[in-house]
């Protein structure tokens, strides 16, 4: 049998009981201790010469007799042998109860780095008389008043683990979660089975809770996901930006649950067992879709119309249609656009990507970071808050507005075959003739050249290149080279060359005397050779002339 502990009640009822006249064996009886121990305890009083039957004396005088005579029943430190060994570690414990360390790691690491020989038990012991503020504090509950919230004023919400699906069409087994959102004052229940836990997934259940309830309360409390919040704070969260948008868009605050404290959120956290159990356990389900259509007639015809204790009794349906429905915001006329926000770098060819795809953004944003907005049709890009790009949004590849480069980085791109028409017609005709007649073939390989023609026009003048491309055109060579080196030359108003008459035949074929025409006569050392017409190619023409001796006596002017 386990040694009893007294205390200062315990042995001022012995006092009392014997102080009034029963004899030791009849208190032994009465109160079930030992006569030893009640002689051990009457020994002071009557030492005292205290006796049965003396003057009229109250409990808390017999109480503070007890607490002279035996004072380690008051502190019980005093019983305490293994106290002390504890005592010097006292900083310590304090210190690691601060940072949340449980009492049994504490006991362990004071046993292994410092010795200690105590019990578990003894420092449990130990800091409940010495510490009691550092071990009670965070076990202490504020009462939440069930009756504070008021009708349509607050909506729970949480992502619950349902369980496994083998899905038929696949064979994968997949893991599916629950989204629920409670009405915290009529305990109403909406349930949605999903398979991923994305944005897109968290936004598309609130808007099908919303319309499941007809309305939207004033206030969201979700759990700290980082679909709804961006960064946990007691004070000010941040909340996620595209959760943001849809609070907005139906006029409902988000006020997240602390982090770690569910009972922040008990309402939603409560029915989880429940939900698990009579919706998904034992039963089958073919597709997503059924599955979600399953969850939803489930929400109304069993969860909202369950007997519900917090509620007396009553059916969470029954007490929505009659205090809540029609105390929740209306729905927007507007349908909700899921919007899906990324951050993204530009890179050194001003493209970020968004998912797959890789979006163009003004050069002048180059290195900087920027936020994309991604709609199931637009792709919208923001620096420090202001629009800077929008796209319209394509599943995969590049998506390119010229417009973003710089104008000499593209000059290429952006003057094509037809621009450099229409810029050609309106400088001249000639002009336009070389023009047409570079790109009159290969358009796309000669498009160089002829944006380097027009491109002449910004050193040279309108006035000069048409003066230029009516020359090379004259003489019968109207490409880029011809016209610029016209231009160079400043030969673009030289008069063009007289014409022969010839309809431009080879020399050779004009006859000797049209062929040797510019040829100018020397005179000679050889006397015996008088200059004439023994010189010209008919002389050279005879058999025999070319062994005869003697320098060239002719040459071409």
């Amino acid at each position: 049998m386990a040694r009893r502990t007294f205390d200062v009640v315990d042995v001022t009822e012995i006092f009392i009981h014997w102080y009034a006249g029963r004899s030791i064996s009849e208190v032994a009886v009465s109160l079930g201790v030992d006569r030893k121990t009640i002689r051990k305890y009457l020994a002071p009083a009557i030492a005292a010469g205290l006796a049965p039957g003396g003057p009229v004396m109250a409990q808390q005088d017999w109480a503070a007799l007890v607490m002279r005579w035996f004072p380690h029943l008051a502190d019980t430190k005093l019983r305490q042998v293994t106290w002390p060994a504890i005592g010097v570690h006292h900083d310590y414990i304090v210190e690691m109860l601060k940072a949340g360390v449980t009492q049994a790691t504490i006991h362990q690491r004071l046993r292994d780095d410092h010795g200690l020989t105590a019990s578990v038990a003894s420092l449990k012991r130990y800091v409940a008389a010495n510490l009691p503020e550092q071990v009670r504090r965070d076990r202490v509950v504020v009462l939440r008043d069930e009756a504070d919230t008021p009708p349509g004023q607050e909506a729970q919400i949480d992502y619950g683990h349902l369980g496994y699906w083998a899905d038929p069409v696949t064979g994968k087994r997949r893991r599916v979660w629950a989204f629920v959102m409670v009405l915290a004052c009529s305990r109403h229940m909406f349930v949605r089975p999903v398979l991923v836990m994305d944005q897109a997934a968290w936004t598309a259940a609130h808007v099908e809770a919303f319309a499941f309830f007809g309305g939207v309360p004033a206030r969201l409390v979700p759990d700290n996901l980082r679909t709804g919040v961006d960064r946990t704070d007691l004070y000010d969260p941040k909340i996620n930006r595209s959760y943001a948008e849809l609070a907005t868009h139906y006029g409902a605050l988000v006020d997240p649950a602390r982090s770690r404290k569910p009972r922040d959120k008990a309402r939603v956290e409560r029915p989880m067992p429940y939900v698990r159990d009579s919706f998904w356990r034992g039963r089958e389900f073919t597709s997503l879709a059924q599955m979600q259509s399953a969850a939803l007639a489930w929400s109304q015809d069993v969860a909202g119309t369950r007997a519900c204790r917090p509620l007396s009794g009553a059916a969470p349906a029954s007490v929505f249609a009659a205090l809540e429905a029609q105390t929740l915001q209306p729905l927007p006329a507007k349908a909700f656009v899921l919007a899906t926000w990324s951050t993204a770098m530009v890179g050194p060819d001003i493209h970020a990507k968004v998912g797959k795809t890789i979006y163009s953004i003004p050069w002048r944003y180059l290195g900087q970071r920027v936020d994309a907005r991604s709609t199931p049709l637009v792709v919208q890009f923001f620096h420090q808050g202001q629009l800077i790009a929008t796209h319209g949004r394509k599943p995969q590849g590049k998506q390119t507005d010229l417009s973003h480069y710089p104008p000499e980085k593209i000059a290429f791109a952006m003057r094509t075959p037809t621009w450099c028409r229409t810029r050609a017609t309106e400088i001249g005709p000639a002009c336009r003739h070389v023009i047409d007649d570079l790109l009159q073939v290969n358009a796309l390989f000669r498009l160089r050249a002829a944006q380097g023609v027009l491109g002449l026009a910004g050193k040279h003048g309108l006035a000069r290149l048409e003066a230029a491309c009516a020359k090379a055109i004259a003489v019968g060579d109207p490409s880029y080279r011809t016209v610029k080196g016209i231009l160079v030359a400043g030969a673009e108003t030289d008069p063009p060359p007289a014409t022969t008459g010839d309809g431009g035949a080879a020399a050779h074929l004009h006859g000797p005397s049209q062929l040797f025409a510019n040829v100018i006569a020397l005179p000679t050392t050889n006397a015996g050779l008088a200059p004439g017409p023994a010189t010209t190619s008919e002389h050279r023409g005879r058999p025999g002339d070319d062994e005869l001796p003697g320098p060239a006596t002719a040459v071409l002017a």
